[in-house]
């Protein structure tokens, strides 16, 4: 079983990228441009190397190698967005990868790319890359190429090396799930289980306990083996439940307008741990939106763009007025799903400012995170 916190030292340790593993500070796929540079890079290190894994590291400095980490990312919007742009496009996973000295919530992001023999190429138009075209790695560098170029094998023995380094050991995972209960001290309740004699899960988070159920909030789960952080939220509510064979968590979002809040379920997703030493994650959207009157909520709308305008322009807010920013990012939330005005848009174009208030800007990121998957996931 591979520690993946082991595998992304052992590819930094090479410094410079190659032709089997790239390295970026972020991904940004809010756009077109990036969008189509991340399928070029991976259509590339696909065709490079068809007889064994490749891998991109995300929250990395490029001039210096320092680990610095990203937000924590849920991955079915990459495997969706290469299945609708690419030809044999191959199978990917992105996996966030907790390091110690990073921040709550900070992770390095992992793409690993499986290997396979068909050429890869783009299936429509996007940015500036045409439909049809083919990319290769040329050293640290995807280019196009043409389509029946020679592929050569001349990185299985270095990536075998490279991966079997980063094997785990009884030591490494002592470790760290000694150092996951530790956090028990920051008043956090700490729990691990062992599964299938093999797969080592720990999970902590802040019990409440609301109309008859119990839920956890500041969650993070993580499978110990191979240091992947499998959830984390720092908002949200969960609820977890296990058996002998898997394990659940039933996320919630909590939505609603002043105090008339209301707890709806979000996604379920089902870890099933098999006898042969794999596991495999199932995903469900549970999600219903609330629906509003809509003379309400246009009226809302119209006060949260009137907020946004004044913290553009530094104006002082009232109390109320700060109240009512810290809701804003959940408020407009539901406009959207209404349907009322065009609300995410408006949040984006303020994010800047929106990050001058901490609270704000990390529901903000709550909101998109939820929007992402209920629109990718449904």
């Amino acid at each position: 079983m591979i520690n993946k916190r082991l595998l992304i030292k052992n590819l930094l340790a090479h410094n410079d990228e190659n032709s089997f593993y790239d390295k970026k500070l972020r991904l940004d796929l809010s756009n077109k441009e990036g969008k189509a540079k991340f399928l070029k890079h991976i259509c590339a290190l696909s065709n490079t190397n068809p007889a064994n894994n490749s891998y991109i590291v995300i929250g990395i400095d490029d001039a210096t190698n320092d680990i610095l980490g990203v937000d924590f990312y849920d991955d079915s919007k990459l495997q969706n967005l290469v299945n609708a742009y690419l030809e044999n496009a191959p199978i990917i996973q992105y996996e966030n990868i907790p390091f110690p000295h990073l921040p709550n919530g900070k992770v390095v992001g992992l793409v690993t790319i499986r290997a396979q023999k068909s050429i890869t190429s783009l299936r429509k138009n996007i940015w500036k890359y045409y439909g049809g075209a083919v990319f290769f790695r040329d050293g640290s560098i995807s280019m196009p190429k043409n389509f029946d170029i020679e592929v050569k094998d001349i990185n299985s023995v270095q990536v075998q090396k490279i991966e079997k380094q980063a094997s785990n050991n009884i030591e490494l995972t002592l470790d760290s799930v000694m150092e996951f209960m530790e956090r028990k001290d920051r008043g956090l309740e700490t729990h691990y289980k062992v599964f299938k004699e093999q797969f080592v899960l720990c999970w902590s988070g802040k019990l409440s306990h609301k109309n008859g159920q119990n839920y956890y909030s500041r969650v993070d789960i993580e499978l110990i083996n191979e240091q992947v952080k499998l959830f984390y939220s720092a908002l949200d509510d969960v609820q977890i439940s296990y058996d002998k064979d898997s394990f659940s968590i039933l996320e919630f979002v909590e939505l609603g307008i002043g105090k008339e809040q209301k707890y709806y379920p979000l996604e379920r997703q089902t870890l099933h741990f098999s006898p042969n030493g794999t596991y495999k994650l199932e995903t469900k959207i549970m999600f219903n939106p609330p629906y509003y009157d809509r003379r309400t909520l246009h009226h809302i709308y119209n006060t949260n763009l009137s907020l946004l305008n004044k913290i553009t322009n530094d104006l002082t807010l009232s109390e109320q007025e700060l109240i009512d920013l810290r809701a804003l990012p959940e408020t407009m939330l539901i406009c959207h799903f209404n349907s009322i005005g065009e609300a995410i848009e408006k949040m984006k174009t303020h994010k800047s400012t929106l990050k001058k208030y901490p609270d704000t800007y990390q529901a903000y990121k709550e909101a998109l995170r939820v929007l992402r998957k209920v629109t990718y996931n449904s």
